[in-house]
C-alpha cells in the first residue's frame, strides 16, 4: 500500500461515527477521526514529564486507525474481545505494512504495557468522559459513559 493509498483510506475515519454514541441516540456523534484528534490535543497539552511526547502523539493518532477497516466495535456488538483484537491487529498490520515503526507504535498502544501506552488508554477513557459530558449538556442520557469514566475524570480534575 502506498502512502497516498494509506492516507486516502485513513480519511474514512472522518466518516466513521463513534458507535457507542449512536447506540445511545446521539444523532450527530463525533467521528473516530475527531476522537483521535481530541486525544492528540490532550496529549500535546498535558503529556506528563518523563513520557516521550512524540511517541504519545503518534499513538494517539494511530490507536484507532484499524477501525477504518473493521469499524468501531463496542462491547455491545457481541464480538468477543479476542476476535476484535485479532481483526484490528490484522487491519493495522495491513494498513501499516510499509511503516513498521508506526505499526510497532500501534501494537505498543494496543498492548498497553509501556508508560506511554498506559497513558494513551487513560486519554482514551478521559476523552470518552469529556465527550459524554458534552452530550449530556445536550440532553442525551450518557450516564453509562459518565459512570465508566468517573475515576479518570476525577483524577484529571485535580491536575
Amino acid at each position: 500500500m502506498s502512502d497516498a493509498e494509506l492516507l486516502a483510506e485513513a480519511l474514512g475515519l472522518k466518516d466513521l461515527d463513534r458507535a457507542g454514541w449512536k447506540r445511545v441516540g446521539v444523532s450527530r456523534p463525533e467521528s473516530v477521526a475527531a476522537h483521535s484528534w481530541s486525544m492528540a490535543l490532550a496529549a500535546l497539552i498535558h503529556c506528563p514529564p518523563g513520557l516521550d511526547r512524540e511517541r504519545v502523539l503518534a499513538m494517539a493518532i494511530l490507536h484507532d486507525l484499524a477501525e477504518v477497516r473493521v469499524g468501531d466495535i463496542t462491547p455491545h456488538d457481541g464480538v468477543p474481545r479476542g476476535e476484535k483484537k485479532r481483526r484490528e491487529r490484522e487491519a493495522a498490520g495491513s494498513l501499516l505494512a510499509a511503516h513498521p515503526e508506526l505499526l510497532a507504535l500501534w501494537l505498543e498502544a494496543d498492548a498497553g504495557q509501556t508508560a506511554e501506552a498506559r497513558y494513551i488508554k487513560e486519554l482514551d477513557n478521559l476523552d470518552m468522559g469529556f465527550q459524554a459530558e458534552r452530550y449530556m449538556k445536550h440532553g442525551h442520557d450518557v450516564s453509562e459513559f459518565l459512570d465508566a469514566t468517573a475515576a479518570v475524570r476525577r483524577a484529571w480534575a485535580g491536575r
